[in-house]
């Protein structure tokens, strides 16, 4: 028994211990900032005129029209709606030709071609032309379409909504006082900034390091003629994540369109690929030589306030697929981009280039690349591509190794059993139901990988396995491999999160011979496994992963390449797409000033870069209208499943009435008293959801989103069949602290919500002292058990069930505000899935359940 008690004990500490680190890592604990020790590193040196002032400069009448050149406001939105509507010019021009239309508008233009007219010659440039060049390779011309990479650069780093967020010199962020727990998150943290800087220093001190982020991808814009562009973006490591990852902010830049040919003309495949990875590596050459020299010397450029600095426009790293790294490194297939290959050796091979074609192909040969005439990388001041190379979550996480564990699992667990628990489980806002379960899902997108990923480990717990083996192993792998998921993608990791994250590796590794023992795999040579291995390292160099996720740069295959190709007639389509791609961001441009000249001249507060933090910070919300104006008592029993909302509203308004008594009441004449309290309303609104809105903590200028929600409603027809009753489950907070990450645990309890109501403001008097402060709304709850003292020892996952008294179910009143977020639980379904059971029924058919800490970022951060 005593040891029984030191384990639960030894749980509960490092339970403790995990909290504690989880919020340090937020900077919830405070952050210590040290600033790079040369302070004319990003130092200004002087003042110009701010962006927006420079370019109303080149607007003839600004002062009189603040639409210039459009003629009024109605002018300039039809053009707004025209250009970034995704409206065909053929619909635009057949639009204005209706008699009337323009005349009634008022509108400068009569047609596409007129209003294209205005947007070419009168609107002042914002981003940089495209060029169209020939790049001869083997013989061989080729057409690139690419920009001026400076003048892309300077588009980004002087654009005015950015210029209070941008970073100019690296610093180190620390959660403590001693200096000893640091803290990654934006690139200026990482280490990378830091090291480049004292290499900078000692042949230039003083400048500021603007990093290039590169990505390039090819994509397919046709469904059947297989038609493919390959687009090369661009951003900037000065520019915080949280605005890079949104592609409606504009912080990234398309730089290039690749060829895109096949060469199936050289019948030979080893000097096909060659041949193409000499193509893409001279494109990318031409289009960032200017690098080669900017780098080093510098070039003084202004942020959209006017600050001018010396900039060093440094390639830092490079974003892409598996395939997209091995073309860049010039690696070969199924070795590591990042471990296998030393930069020195590299550049000895590449030097040989003039000692004949054999002794090149020999000596890159022996250094264990490709034989590429001239890569890119290879003399961009202070580069080196094998660091450049960061992790993807999304390939080699989502659709790399969740995509191997996926068929793992349906071969050790049974297709039949996985989906038919797939079916079954509870609906909550998070969770994706797949009502046909998940083995038989093709071509997996990475977003269904991350909603299977969500259930993932709660739906194989107690099943059987073949030939009666042991499930503990099985479940442990799983789990480290989901926790490692979570953890790759913090938003900002600390030097004892990093621990966590090889931890949790450590654990896939130990456990992950399962597979080898049910016969699935015979060994792990994968190299989307092996990367993983380098995730901690680039963490500490580069900053966290969402600050080169490819999911964010395949979002801009949507912009930059699908869009604009729908908008040409499909004939020398690269001439109309980057036309196209100009005019959308000259009137984007436009767009901005027409806003800064609205908002007028502000003072805006200063902004300081700080650790982003997991806490629920959002906003909860209601429906201004119930759902249902009046609905009875008996209604809520019967049809809301609220079986005991007289005693629990009763009990609710006696103890709300006697809160500021001196001696608090028993339990027993609490009980008395609500018996007597008699109520003066027959029906009551009650709304059918809770939502929980975004708020931007960041100051980033964020638009408001629903992110989390809890549904109550009853079972109501719909179109052809009934919609089902639904009744979630959410977080309650019972010992007054809200935030559950530095609270813990204990403060809150599982509650099913089965009611949202709110007490008629003419009734109040007549329940309550004047004194007493009525919430607006209040819910009906249901109630769980208090969590264990620890989670299930072989996944980590909390054992819950139905709190009862006499056999029947305990619910109370809350106040509204007293429900923190939803929550997800999972069915003990045991070996074999009870087959009568129902996702909609579920929750009342099973007693026991395990809580779900896979839903969000959130809910992981609390039960981990």
């Amino acid at each position: 028994m005593d040891a029984i008690e030191d384990l639960a004990d030894d749980d509960e500490a490092f339970r403790e211990d995990h909290q504690d680190i989880q919020a340090r890592a937020q900077g919830q604990h405070g952050c210590v900032v040290v600033p790079y020790p040369d302070p004319r590193a990003g130092q200004k040196i002087t003042n110009c005129r701010a962006a927006n002032m420079e370019y109303g400069a080149h607007l003839a009448n600004a002062e009189e029209n603040l639409y210039h050149p459009f003629a009024s406001k109605m002018d300039w939105e039809v053009a707004r709606w025209a250009k970034l509507c995704g409206v065909s010019s053929t619909a635009l021009s057949d639009l204005l030709a209706i008699e009337g239309v323009s005349e009634h508008l008022s509108l400068s233009f009569k047609n596409a071609n007129e209003l294209n007219a205005i947007v070419d010659h009168e609107l002042p440039t914002g981003r940089p032309k495209f060029k169209r060049e020939q790049i001869v390779v083997a013989g061989e011309a080729f057409d690139v379409y690419y920009r001026d990479v400076i003048e892309c650069v300077k588009s980004l780093y002087g654009d005015p909504d950015f210029a209070k967020y941008l970073a100019f010199a690296p610093q180190r962020h620390y959660s403590d006082e001693d200096e000893t727990i640091r803290l990654f998150h934006d690139m200026h943290t990482g280490k990378w900034w830091w090291d480049t800087q004292k290499k900078l220093d000692q042949h230039s001190p003083g400048g500021t390091i603007i990093p290039i982020i590169i990505s390039s991808d090819k994509t397919q814009v046709t469904l059947f003629r297989n038609k493919s562009v390959y687009p090369v973006y661009l951003t900037i490591g000065n520019i915080p994540k949280e605005i890079r990852r949104k592609p409606s902010r504009g912080a990234h830049i398309l730089l290039a369109y690749l060829p895109c040919t096949r060469l199936e003309h050289i019948a030979n495949k080893a000097s096909r690929r060659q041949t193409l990875a000499n193509l893409y590596h001279a494109c990318l050459s031409r289009i960032l030589a200017p690098l080669k020299s900017i780098g080093l010397e510098g070039l003084r450029m202004a942020s959209g306030d006017g600050a001018l600095r010396r900039c060093h426009l440094l390639f830092a790293s490079f974003i892409g697929d598996y395939p997209e790294q091995l073309l860049a490194t010039g690696i070969k297939f199924g070795e590591c981009p990042k471990c296998d290959v030393d930069i020195g050796e590299t550049g000895n091979a590449l030097a040989t280039l003039d000692e004949g074609n054999l002794s090149f192909v020999c000596a890159c040969s022996e250094a264990g690349i490709k034989p590429i005439v001239h890569p890119f990388w290879e003399d961009l001041p202070f580069a080196n591509i094998f660091r450049a190379i960061t992790p993807d979550v999304l390939h080699q996480l989502y659709q790399g190794l969740i995509k191997h564990l996926l068929g793992w699992l349906s071969a050790a667990c049974g297709a039949a059993e996985i989906d038919a628990r797939c079916r079954r489980l509870p609906p909550n806002h998070h969770i994706h139901l797949f009502s046909k379960g998940i083995t038989g899902l093709s071509r997996i997108s990475g977003t269904e990988h991350a909603q299977i990923c969500r259930f993932l480990l709660g739906i194989v717990i107690g099943i059987r396995l073949p030939n009666n083996l042991n499930g503990g192993r099985l479940l442990r792998a799983v789990q480290g491999l989901l926790d490692f998921l979570y953890l790759a993608q913090y938003p900002c990791h600390s030097s004892e999160t990093l621990q966590l994250l090889d931890d949790t590796l450590n654990l896939f590794h130990e456990n992950k011979d399962i597979f080898i023992d049910l016969g699935i795999r015979s060994n792990f040579n994968l190299p989307k496994l092996h990367a993983t291995r380098h995730y901690s390292a680039m963490i500490m160099m580069m900053g966290t992963t969402d600050n080169y996720n490819t999911e964010y740069t395949e979002r801009l295959h949507i912009d930059f390449a699908k869009d604009a190709y729908r908008a040409t007639n499909h004939k020398d389509e690269f001439v109309q797409m980057t036309c196209w791609l100009e005019r959308k961001e000259k009137i984007m441009r436009h767009a901005k000033y027409i806003n800064w000249r609205r908002a007028g001249v502000k003072e805006t507060e200063p902004y300081h870069s700080r650790p982003p933090d997991m806490t629920f910070r959002r906003l909860q919300s209601v429906a201004k209208h119930p759902s249902a104006k009046a609905i009875s008592i008996e209604k809520l029993v019967e049809d809301y499943g609220a079986t005991y909302f007289r005693e629990a509203l009763a009990r609710y308004i006696t103890q709300i009435s006697h809160a500021n008594d001196p001696i608090p009441l028993r339990s027993q004449t609490l009980d008395a008293l609500a018996r007597d309290v008699h109520f003066p309303f027959r029906t009551l609104p009650v709304f059918d959801k809770i939502k929980w809105l975004s708020v931007d903590a960041r100051g980033h200028g964020d638009a408001t989103a629903t992110l989390d929600c809890v549904h109550a409603r009853p079972q109501r027809s719909s179109g052809s069949g009934l919609r089902p009753r639904r009744s979630d489950t959410a977080l309650v907070s019972v010992g007054g602290n809200p935030d559950v990450v530095s609270g813990g645990i204990e403060g809150v309890r599982v509650g099913q919500v089965r009611v949202v109501f709110s007490l008629p403001s003419k009734i109040l008097p007549l329940l309550f002292p004047p004194t007493v402060k009525v919430p607006d709304h209040l819910a009906y709850i249901e109630w769980f058990a208090p969590f264990p003292s620890a989670p299930d020892r072989h996944h980590g996952l909390y054992k819950i069930s139905r709190a009862l008294h006499g056999g029947e179910k305990i619910a109370s009143v809350v106040p509204l505000g007293d429900i923190v977020r939803s929550v997800h639980l999972i069915p003990n379904f045991g070996a074999v899935v009870p087959r009568e059971w129902t996702s909609d029924t579920v929750l009342d058919n099973c007693d026991t359940f395990w809580l779900n800490s896979y839903i969000d970022r959130y809910t992981f951060c609390i039960f981990k």
